[in-house]
């Protein structure tokens, strides 16, 4: 891969916040799901997502700026089995949790800072055991957060993902998820160095925003216009869903603001998480023109009636 500032557009002396900035721009735009019918922008992305992944990290990122790994966040100098291993060089492990450590030879004699010849021969051979009868290391997990439409996580079903490698998975979303919640694909991660266990995709779902609804746990919120009439007199009101129109009776003198529930009218039920509810927000709205007698019918009733809905 080209070298990580040059793909980000970034200096070197560029600060976190600068490469966070640059990294979304760039994802944005070439997001797959914004370019699908472009392979190009999807292999843009990729090198994008690769890039940040070495400069989105501190420590990676200080390992590059030191020539200690290249820009696949390979380590530099171990070239295998026969190819030497050069002072300063680092190597890089994967603990069994999927997370990583680089162990570096600083040349010299007995100049070596946390190696260890059981380990190295463990690693070229792969015999599944190390000297110190360590577990065989396994692959990295790969996260990404998925972003879903509220149809899809209302009636599940099956989406594209774009993991940060550049590699895009199919993922089956159950019907009923919620924001936050984690689907784990197990054996689809990172490869294991010398036949482990592979890694699992970890991916974190969000919902979309939509047009009409807000979702808020399992419970799904809506704000309803209200003619003045409506909300001093009462009404029976078509209101939207998820799963279509249903009537609602609106009780006379309704305030702006009132919450109603429709119960059941909410997210589905899913993996033993309960079924939501619709929550209902009663806006009142005025006319979009003025309207003359409804002016004097409002001085009257100030006049007759008058009250201070601030009042302590």
């Amino acid at each position: 891969m080209r070298d990580p500032y040059l793909v980000l557009g970034v200096s070197k002396s560029a600060s976190a916040d600068d490469i966070k900035k640059a990294f979304r721009r760039l994802a944005k735009k070439y997001h797959p799901d914004q370019n699908k019918s472009d392979p190009k922008a999807q292999e843009k992305f990729a090198e994008a997502n690769q890039a940040y992944e070495i400069l989105g990290d501190e420590k990676k990122r200080a390992s590059f700026d030191r020539g200690e790994i290249d820009a696949d966040g390979k380590p530099r100098g171990f070239e295998g089995f026969g190819g030497g291993f050069n002072p300063g060089a680092g190597r890089r492990h994967t603990s069994s949790d999927g997370s990583q450590h680089f162990e570096y030879e600083f040349g010299g004699a007995g100049g070596r800072a946390g190696f260890d010849p059981s380990d190295l021969f463990s690693d070229i051979f792969g015999a599944g055991r190390r000297g110190r009868g360590g577990p065989v290391r396994r692959g990295e997990d790969i996260s990404a957060v998925v972003t879903v439409s509220l149809g899809e996580a209302v009636r599940g079903g099956e989406v594209r993902v774009a993991l940060p490698t550049g590699r895009m998975v199919d993922v089956k979303v159950p019907a009923g998820v919620e924001p936050g919640q984690q689907i784990r694909l197990k054996g689809q991660g990172g490869p294991a160095p010398f036949g482990g266990e592979p890694g699992d995709i970890l991916l974190t779902l969000q919902i979309a925003p939509h047009p009409q609804f807000k979702v808020d746990g399992r419970d799904i919120r809506l704000d309803l216009p209200l003619t003045i009439y409506e909300a001093v007199l009462g009404a029976t009101v078509e209101v939207p869903t998820l799963t279509g129109a249903v009537e609602l009776r609106i009780p006379p003198n309704s305030n702006s603001g009132r919450t109603m529930r429709l119960r059941g009218k909410g997210l589905p039920e899913q993996s033993g998480k309960p079924l939501g509810d619709l929550l209902v927000t009663l806006k009142i709205v005025l006319p979009e023109t003025s309207d003359p007698e409804l002016e004097a019918t409002a001085r009257k009733m100030q006049a007759e009636h008058p009250y201070n809905p601030r009042k302590t």
